[in-house]
């Protein structure tokens, strides 16, 4: 027996679960939105601007008559929306945008200041999301670079499958499973994913019933590693030889290996989140929005975005959607681009 889980607690109801230097946020959103029945892409009801009911079967959060989180600024780190399900739509003050969901991932540097929107459209037919929202923080050095935007088509995202096809491994970002520098999508430049030796890692795990595998030690030993259980947590799956019956965070001794078993009696596949990397080690004083390393430096975030407004909002509305058939895009620095370099249909939302 390795011993290679150091901790484990209980994964909230709602809300962000706890994460280990260099990640600073993350959740898990799941939400089954019904089809649009208004031929507006709204609902007829109006959110109350801070819906997070865990017990419903979607939320509204921000959203008003559009389910989401209207215009707001960041600074100082970057946010890493990794899909599953669903469709999100994305609109920023660089003039930036995108639909993406069914396993894109969309990476963001925040920089000195960037101001967007994430939204989840009604569509013409039901819209169940289920998708991570991670902040990755940046050290020092790279917060106040200027923001950038990279789309990452699920094609382009590699999956490592075990040989009986009963595990298997999305790699969003690091270099596991046998993927290489030359096989993985490259974060935005200044990302502290950047350097490989900072062993940034985002994975989602699958085990269907009768599958096991083995998750490898971390490729740096001061990695700090963190598994999530999200679904089918039913008491069956084994995690380094012990069973796990909740939904819990598993702070784990990057140095070692662990094995993921789940019997062929389970009823359900059970998924994992892994985040791991190298520590920034550097301090964090966090406002909102806003991450930065001392106080000053947040007093001057908000009055920089006071003043600036990070640079406006070029869009028409504080909630952008898009026209519900308009397939999967990214609009980048003015030239769009869709998966497969061809345009999707509604249809194959």
């Amino acid at each position: 027996m390795s011993n290679a889980i150091l901790r484990a607690s209980a994964l909230p109801k709602s809300g962000p679960y706890p994460t280990l230097d260099p990640f600073l946020f993350c959740v898990y959103h799941k939400d089954a939105y019904p089809a649009d029945v208004t031929g507006k892409g709204e609902f007829v009801h109006r959110g109350n601007g801070a819906d997070f009911d865990p017990n419903a079967d979607y939320r509204m959060y921000h959203g008003d008559h559009i389910p989401g989180f209207p215009q707001h600024p960041h600074r100082g780190f970057e946010t890493i929306t990794a899909t599953i399900d669903g469709i999100v739509d994305h609109a920023d003050s660089l003039g930036n945008a995108g639909r993406y969901g069914e396993g894109d991932v969309q990476w963001m540097t925040a920089g000195k200041g960037i101001v967007h929107d994430e939204m989840f459209p009604l569509l013409d037919k039901p819209n169940h999301t289920r998708f991570f929202q991670i902040w990755l923080n940046l050290p020092r050095q790279a917060k106040m670079v200027s923001p950038s935007f990279a789309m990452f088509w699920a094609n382009d995202v590699p999956i490592w499958k075990a040989e009986d096809g009963l595990a298997k491994v999305t790699v969003w970002a690091g270099h596991y499973f046998g993927i290489g520098e030359g096989e993985q999508n490259k974060p935005p430049p200044d990302s502290w994913a950047t350097d490989v030796e900072n062993d940034v890692g985002v994975q989602h795990i699958e085990v269907q019933p009768g599958g096991k595998m083995v998750l490898p030690k971390a490729n740096n030993s001061k990695s700090n590693r963190s598994m999530y259980l999200i679904e089918g947590a039913d008491g069956q799956v084994k995690v380094d030889d012990k069973s796990v019956s909740e939904k819990v965070c598993l702070t784990l001794d990057a140095t070692k290996d662990v094995s993921i078993e789940l019997p062929a009696t389970a009823k359900e596949a059970t998924e994992f989140l892994v985040l791991q990397g190298k520590p920034i080690d550097e301090p964090v004083v966090q406002h909102g929005p806003f991450v930065m390393n001392t106080q000053s430096e947040i007093r001057d975030a908000f009055m920089d975005y006071q003043r600036t407004q990070f640079g406006g909002w070029p869009w028409p509305r504080d909630d952008m959607v898009f026209p519900k058939d308009k397939g999967r895009f990214a609009l980048v620095d003015g030239k769009e681009t869709y998966p497969d370099g061809g345009k999707k249909s509604k249809d194959e939302l």
